[in-house]
């Protein structure tokens, strides 16, 4: 069986319940593609599956770094591949779910990712330099050098631009040219789903809500207690880094939700950058209509090799 499905599309749109969905349908294992979910202690705001999903079949590159541990784009490939083999020779259906562009596409497509060292020195004076004069005084230095890598990257991801310009740096090559892709050795079909931003945001919300409700500052103040701190790039995610202001009483819990719902909302408008809803490579279906029956009919077309219609 050299078939991978992936499943795409903002946060919060229900990718993850899919995916276990079809899972059990398919005979099939799951494999984490967000960026957070990685992270070991750090499961409420990352919105990974419960300890009861993840039993009910395998889950593959979920909690496997701790968050003081660094984690390169390169690791994940490998780690990703790696799995998708594993489990193929189990003849069972790989599925690659989350929401991370980079992680993605870097296993759909095969980027052939720089494999340029870390330059302790460099980050640490850009870093400084973020401090300082702020966040979009790296973008648009990453800008001049580099466009269409600069347009790939969210402009707040400080620890992206900074690896860009780390790239650019030490090889004088812009990093975007240096990603070629070298098709990998399996099909891909890949599902996305979509729904109107006001219901998505809804979605965002309520999940939240819920995040608060299940104890996201007491796992918050946990992390704190295992000695890892605010600054390190694990805890600059969407809910980490609110909490923690609260938590140093910059914030109330009021504005911290405030503040996470809409950071929340405006990554998953960035998130549309990297899974367009007019990509002839992905097959959208819109959750607010039914749409469990047509995903299941395109996958078993897939897996019996027969062509897939995309809508254009």
């Amino acid at each position: 069986m050299n078939r991978l499905v992936a499943i795409v599309g903002p946060t919060a749109v229900g990718k993850s319940r899919l995916a276990i969905r079809l899972a059990r349908l398919f005979n099939g294992e799951i494999i984490n593609a967000d960026s957070r979910q990685v992270y070991r202690h750090m499961d409420i705001g990352t919105a990974k599956p419960t300890p009861e999903e993840q039993a009910i079949l395998p889950h593959h590159l979920i909690s496997i770094i701790n968050p003081d541990e660094a984690f390169s784009l390169a690791q994940y490939q490998e780690l990703a591949y790696q799995a998708i083999k594993e489990i193929q020779r189990c003849n069972k259906l790989p599925i690659l779910v989350g929401g991370s562009g980079l992680y993605v596409w870097a296993v759909v497509e095969g980027w052939r990712i720089p494999h340029v060292p870390p330059d302790a020195e460099l980050r640490r004076r850009l870093e400084e330099k973020a401090a300082s004069a702020g966040a979009a005084e790296l973008y648009q230095q990453l800008l001049k050098i580099d466009p269409v890598a600069a347009r790939k990257i969210d402009p707040r991801n400080v620890r992206r631009v900074i690896r860009a310009l780390e790239v650019y740096q030490q090889t004088g090559t812009p990093f975007s040219q240096l990603q070629e892709k070298q098709a990998p050795p399996f099909v891909t079909l890949i599902i996305g789903l979509t729904c109107e931003r006001t219901q998505l945001y809804q979605q965002i919300d309520l999940r939240i809500d819920r995040m608060i409700e299940q104890g996201l500052v007491a796992e918050v103040e946990k992390l704190v207690q295992m000695g890892y701190d605010f600054t390190l790039p694990a805890m600059s995610g969407i809910g980490y880094k609110q909490v923690g202001m609260y938590l140093r009483g910059k914030i109330s819990l009021t504005e911290t939700v405030q503040q996470m719902k809409y950071e929340t909302h405006r990554f998953a408008r960035h998130q549309y950058a990297w899974f367009h809803l007019n990509d002839n490579r992905i097959k959208w279906f819109n959750i607010q209509y039914p749409f469990e029956a047509e995903i299941e009919a395109t996958l078993l077309q897939f897996l019996e090799n027969k062509p897939v219609k995309i809508d254009s």
